[in-house]
């Protein structure tokens, strides 16, 4: 094939490998069709070309495992595709599509991904794309639509987006995709996003349902409730935090007082604990003990010996016995 007349390559059946450089010498090429293939093995300068002529790539039922998804990764990294407007990657069975895949082609206006096994779209799948017109995504194995992905779509802005033919699972999980699909202004194949379940809304519209359609009245009131209780554990938390400070005040405007009082405290306490250590040293004194026990004995025996108008003094170390004197009987 002449470098004047490769315009455009048609379908090579079976090519297992990509080698470097394949189409380097190709310079006028427009179109490659890779579609049908067996590709396992993709060099990095696979798709270089002098130039970047290429428009549009095919390799739909092309890629033979993840590996080859990776090798062509990094090819369209190292390809400097630059001027590529068309790639279609259907029926490859991709679960996923890595992030950051398209945007070392950011003149990309049609991307093809159907008839995939795709659950869902990350952040940054679709980074770099700022001028896309067409994505599709029918055919695949999508049940909703995260927050996350979502943004990723309404970063597209006017592009058509084909949505249809999926599972979708219209239950609260749903709820985000539902909204969307309600409020935003992208170009969505309304028409064919469906529910595939529950029964009592197979074949549904997803547009047009309410949160109330698919189940979502008690979680949102269980969010009214977490929110409720969310504000009144934060107004709880102030009130305590002003009492706190308060608290704080009071007891600063007050120090002197506070001090004064707390010094008296500590000194009473002392007193009282100094009354007790010297009763105990008293009561464990075994000659004070001995001295105390005679002088009640001696109390006593002096008690019935002596008259009734004699007053007995105790002194610490000796007894004196002092006579008092009685009035004298009053005759009537």
């Amino acid at each position: 094939m002449s470098k004047s007349s490769s315009h455009s390559v048609s379908r090579l059946l079976r090519i297992t490998e990509l080698a470097s450089h394949t189409f380097a010498a190709l310079t006028n090429l427009r179109s490659l069709d890779l579609s049908g293939n067996h590709l396992a093995l993709i060099h990095p300068e696979a798709l270089s070309i002098p130039g970047s002529p290429l428009q549009e790539l095919n390799l739909s039922r092309s890629l033979h495992n993840f590996t080859a998804l990776t090798d062509l990764v990094t090819a369209l990294r190292w390809g400097r595709l630059w001027g590529l407007l068309h790639l279609d990657l259907s029926g490859n069975l991709l679960a996923l599509v890595p992030p950051g895949m398209f945007s070392h082609v950011p003149n990309l206006q049609q991307l093809w991904l159907r008839n995939n096994s795709l659950v869902a779209v990350y952040a940054g799948t679709f980074s770099g794309m700022d001028h896309l017109e067409m994505l599709d995504l029918t055919h695949n194995a999508f049940e909703a639509f995260r927050a996350g992905a979502l943004q990723e779509l309404e970063r597209l802005g006017n592009a058509q987006i084909f949505l249809g033919n999926n599972p979708y699972i219209c239950s609260c999980e749903s709820r985000d995709f539902v909204t969307w699909l309600n409020k935003s202004k992208a170009q969505v194949d309304v028409d064919t996003v469906r529910c595939a379940s529950p029964e009592e809304l197979a074949n549904t519209r997803l547009q047009g349902l309410t949160v109330q359609a698919i189940g979502c009245v008690i979680p949102v009131l269980a969010e009214v409730t977490d929110l409720t209780l969310g504000t009144s554990y934060v107004f709880l938390g102030l009130v305590l935090g002003f009492v706190g400070m308060v608290f704080l005040f009071v007891l600063y405007l007050n120090r002197n007082g506070m001090k004064k009082w707390i010094i008296e405290t500590r000194d009473a306490c002392r007193e009282v604990l100094e009354g007790y250590h010297y009763r105990y040293e008293i009561d464990s004194d075994p000659r004070l003990g001995h001295i105390t026990s005679q002088q009640s004995h001696l109390g006593r025996t002096l008690s019935q010996q002596l008259p009734n108008d004699t007053c007995i003094v105790q002194g610490p170390t000796e007894t004196q016995l002092k006579p008092v004197a009685t009035s004298p009987a009053v005759n009537s």
